[in-house]
């Protein structure tokens, strides 16, 4: 048992609790980069560790009234057969290829991670009508998503925030809490059907899981008093890191400034666009005088 895992899960536990992102996104490459594990047995393992981390998390979520049980519902009926689908197909392509498409997955996933910060709903909303198009939509993101994450285990937490911004215009918490609640059912079937195969390290599970059930329940206490959405731009860049170390172990040749470089200039574009974003426009409680409004 090495407590450099337990550290592992400890940080990418609060991560998953205050931004519902980081557990397949950041543990998986952790595992292989810095423990040397196969990428078979690491995305399988971290979908492991990932279920029963979420589904904490999830409980929480769930418990505080955060969770939007409609659109978790509709989105688990495509992801829970997409993500057994994943998991088939990676059984079938050879480990450059499945580390080139990890390394896809964690660059798409840092590009949603800072794109969100861009997306402001018109209308933000506590719940949803769940109508005939809003349910083959959700169906529809199921599947793909899931075919994603059983091959990978990126993503259940980084490209599902976006959708449900813009999509189905949910408030941030609703966001975060939907989100983590969905990843649970779809990270049970996808380490199952890894169990099933036999890429699961049981022990390295049970080690990580030391750290990253607190972990997650600390962020999910400190998610309304932590602005969280200050942690994702520099998540994305640790991710497009990740991504270009994963490349490397792929048999792509990049020196260490090849790795390291595009990460940072990624983030300063990002903080230089920030700056020059207009302000929002000020909510009717910020213009209304106290006085003005009805008793």
């Amino acid at each position: 048992m090495d407590p450099i895992y337990i550290v592992f899960g400890l940080g990418v536990g609060v991560l998953v609790g205050l931004t519902g992102i980081g557990g397949g996104s950041l543990m998986t490459p952790l595992l292989i980069l810095v423990g040397g594990v196969s990428p078979a047995v690491a995305i399988g393992t971290d979908l492991a560790y990932g279920a029963i981390t979420k589904t904490v998390g999830g409980w929480r979520h769930l418990r505080q009234g955060t969770v939007d049980l409609g659109i978790s519902k509709w989105m688990a009926f495509g992801s829970v057969p997409g993500s057994v689908a994943g998991v088939a197909l990676s059984t079938r392509i050879d480990v450059e290829a499945l580390l080139i498409i990890v390394a896809v997955a964690l660059s798409i996933a840092a590009l949603a991670i800072l794109g969100r910060a861009f997306i402001r709903a018109p209308k933000e909303t506590e719940s949803v009508d769940m109508h005939r198009r809003h349910r083959t939509s959700a169906v529809a993101i199921g599947v793909v998503l899931g075919a994603m994450v059983g091959m990978t285990s990126v993503g259940s937490g980084a490209l599902i925030g976006p959708i449900l911004i813009l999509l189905y215009r949910l408030t941030p918490h609703r966001v975060v809490g939907t989100d983590v609640f969905h990843a649970a059912i779809l990270l049970w079937t996808a380490s199952i059907a890894h169990g099933v195969v036999g890429n699961i390290d049981y022990l390295l599970t049970a080690t990580i899981l030391i750290g990253s059930i607190p972990g997650v329940w600390i962020g999910t206490s400190m998610l309304t008093r932590v602005p969280a959405a200050g942690l994702r731009p520099l998540l994305a860049c640790v991710l497009l890191a990740a991504a270009l170390g994963i490349a490397t172990k792929a048999g792509l040749t990049l020196p260490a400034v090849g790795i390291v470089g595009p990460p940072l200039a990624l983030g300063a574009l990002f903080f230089a666009l920030h700056r020059l974003r207009p302000a929002p426009p000020p909510t009717l409680a910020e213009v209304t005088p106290p006085e003005a409004i009805p008793a």
